[in-house]
C-alpha cells in the first residue's frame, strides 16, 4: 500500500517549467476560471459533507460531530450568498470541510490548475518564503528587489496585517492533525502560493520585518514574476533525492522518496549496500529529510539491509472500507491480490485489521552492521515518518534532527474521489496505523538527539554535525547493531 503525502507541488513546479519550455507568455496566455452554478456548488458540498463521514477510517478522532455539522453549515451559508463560483473560490471553500476533520492525509489539494493559468498570464506572487521558528515567521528566501531583508530576519506584518492575522485566513484550507503540521505543510507548499490562493493578487507590499539585531522597519516591496522570479529561483522543499557519498570512513545514504520505479529503487540500495560493504564503512547516515513518503513495500527493502531480525512496519494495520472505496478499487486496483480483495469482501462501513506478515532482513553478508544515524526533520513525512519510528523502536539506529510534523501513528492510506458536480478530487484517509512501539501520542517521531538546521548558514550545519558526531565516537545513545 501506499502512504504519501500528495505531491501538487511537483506537478505545479513541472507543469510551470514545461510552460516556459513551450514560450508560453504573457500575452498568450489567457487567465479565465471554469464557474460553476450555485446549485453546483451546493450539490458538491453536501455530497462532500455525507462522503468524509462514510469514507473516513474515523472522522470524529480529533473533532466533534457538532463542530464538523457547524462547519458544514457555515459554508452552506457562504454559498447562498453567491449565484456563481470559480474553480479557486470552490476549492477553497470545500478545502474547510476538509481541514475541519484535522487529518493531514484527509484534504482536497492546493488548486494548482488554477495557479498554473495564473503565472501563464503572467500573475505574480509575494517575494519572501519563509520558516517557522515556533511561532516565528523566519524569512528563508528573499525574491524581491530589497536585498537589505535576509535570511532569517523574522516577518511581522503585511498590508497592514499581522502575520498572524494572515494566517489565521489560510490555516483553514490546510489538513493537519496539529498546528506544527499547518505551518509544515505551508512550508512545504509554500507561503506565496497559498498568500495568492487567500488573498489574490497584489501588486506591491508594505511588509514589516525584524533583523537578527531586533531591528524593527517596514518598506515597501513588489511582487514578483510567478514563473521567472519565483518558481524558476526556488527549489522544493520536498527534494529527497537518491544520492550516496562518503566522508571518510562514513556513508552517507538518501534513499530520496519511497514511490517511482521500485526496481530501480531497489537497485540503487542493494548497490549502495554493496558499495558499503565493500569499502568496510563502520558508520552510517541514513537521510529521511525533506521527503514526501511513498510505499511500505520501498522502505521496508531498505530496513531490510540494517535490520537483525524478521520485522514488521507497524504493529497494527486497520482499514474502513465504502462504496466509494469499492468504486475506486474496482477501477483501478487488482482486485485478484488479497488486500484488495478484503476491501471488496468486506461490508460497506465495517472496519478490520490487515496484516502485511514478517519482512525479512537481506542473509547476513550483504546487511550493514555498524553504527546507523536516520536524520529526520519537520519535513520528514508519512511512511518516512513511519520508517523512522519503525527504526527508533526496534533500536536499529540513533535518530537525529527535530521531530516529524507527521505522525508515526496516524490516520492515512490515502484514496481519492471526484466531486460529481465541479470534479474537484478528494483525498480521504481508509486506514489507520499504528507504529511498531503501539503508541499512539499525539506526536511526532522524536529525535534521540536534536539537531536544529540553521537557515541563515547556507550549509547544511545537521549533516556535518551528525558527521562530527559518528567521527568523535559521540553516540552513547547508540544502539548495538
Amino acid at each position: 500500500m501506499t502512504y504519501k503525502l500528495v505531491r501538487t507541488i511537483i506537478y505545479t513546479s513541472f507543469a510551470l517549467v514545461l510552460a516556459i519550455a513551450n514560450n508560453v507568455s504573457a500575452q498568450e496566455a489567457t487567465y479565465k476560471q471554469t464557474e460553476f452554478s450555485q446549485k453546483q456548488v451546493s450539490n458538491d458540498l453536501s455530497f462532500l459533507y455525507q462522503s468524509l463521514t462514510k469514507t473516513h477510517y474515523n472522522a470524529f478522532a480529533y473533532v466533534s460531530q457538532a463542530q464538523y455539522e457547524a462547519k458544514y453549515q457555515q459554508l452552506r451559508q457562504l454559498v447562498d450568498l453567491k449565484k456563481r463560483w470559480t474553480l479557486l473560490e470552490v476549492t477553497s471553500l470545500y478545502q474547510q470541510l476538509a481541514a475541519i476533520i484535522r487529518n493531514g492525509h484527509t484534504e482536497i489539494d492546493f488548486p494548482a490548475e488554477v495557479y498554473i493559468a495564473y503565472a501563464q498570464a503572467g500573475g505574480t506572487v509575494f517575494p519572501f518564503e519563509i520558516t517557522f521558528d515556533i511561532h516565528r515567521a523566519l524569512i528563508t528566501h528573499n525574491y524581491s528587489e530589497k536585498g537589505e531583508i535576509k535570511a532569517g530576519d523574522e516577518l511581522l506584518a503585511i498590508n497592514g496585517k499581522s502575520l498572524d492575522e494572515v494566517l489565521d485566513s489560510i490555516y483553514p484550507l490546510i489538513s493537519a492533525e496539529r498546528h506544527y503540521f499547518k505551518q509544515t505543510k505551508l512550508e512545504a507548499l509554500s507561503f506565496p502560493r497559498y498568500y495568492w490562493q487567500v488573498y489574490g493578487e497584489e501588486k506591491t507590499f508594505s511588509v514589516t520585518v525584524m533583523d537578527q539585531d531586533s531591528n524593527e522597519q517596514t518598506l515597501v516591496v513588489n511582487a514578483t514574476p510567478v514563473i521567472h522570479g519565483f518558481e524558476m529561483q526556488r527549489e522544493e522543499v520536498l527534494n529527497a533525492t537518491r544520492k550516496l557519498s562518503f566522508y571518510g570512513d562514513i556513508a552517507y545514504l538518501n534513499p530520496g522518496n519511497f514511490s517511482g520505479d521500485e526496481i530501480e529503487f531497489e537497485e540503487f540500495i542493494r548497490n549502495g549496500f554493496k558499495q558499503i560493504n565493500q569499502r568496510r564503512i563502520k558508520s552510517l547516515i541514513v537521510d529521511l529529510r525533506n521527503n514526501a513518503g511513498g510505499n511500505d513495500s520501498f522502505s521496508n527493502y531498505l530496513v531490510s539491509f540494517i535490520a537483525d531480525k524478521p520485522f514488521k512496519w507497524s504493529s497494527k494495520f486497520q482499514l474502513k472500507t465504502s462504496r466509494l472505496l469499492k468504486d475506486d478499487t474496482q477501477k483501478h486496483r487488482d482486485i485478484t491480490q488479497p488486500y484488495w480483495q478484503q476491501v471488496m469482501e468486506h461490508p460497506s462501513g465495517s472496519i478490520y485489521e490487515y496484516d502485511f506478515g514478517l519482512y525479512e532482513p537481506q542473509p547476513v553478508e550483504q546487511r550493514f552492521k555498524g553504527q546507523v544515524i536516520v536524520l529526520i526533520n519537520r519535513q520528514t513525512h508519512s511512511q518516512s515518518a513511519v520508517t523512522a519510528a519503525q527504526i527508533q523502536d526496534y533500536g536499529w539506529a540513533v535518530i537525529a534532527g527535530e521531530e516529524t510534523a507527521d505522525l508515526p501513528s496516524l490516520y492515512t492510506s490515502q484514496f481519492s474521489f471526484q466531486l460529481p458536480e465541479t470534479g474537484i478530487t478528494v483525498k480521504v484517509a481508509k486506514g489507520k496505523i499504528t507504529r511498531i512501539s503501539g503508541s499512539e501520542a499525539l506526536k511526532g517521531v522524536l529525535p534521540d538527539i536534536y539537531l536544529k538546521p540553521d537557515i541563515t548558514s547556507g550549509d547544511d550545519n545537521v549533516l556535518s554535525s551528525a558527521v562530527s558526531l559518528l567521527k568523535e565516537k559521540a553516540l552513547t545513545e547508540a544502539p548495538p547493531n
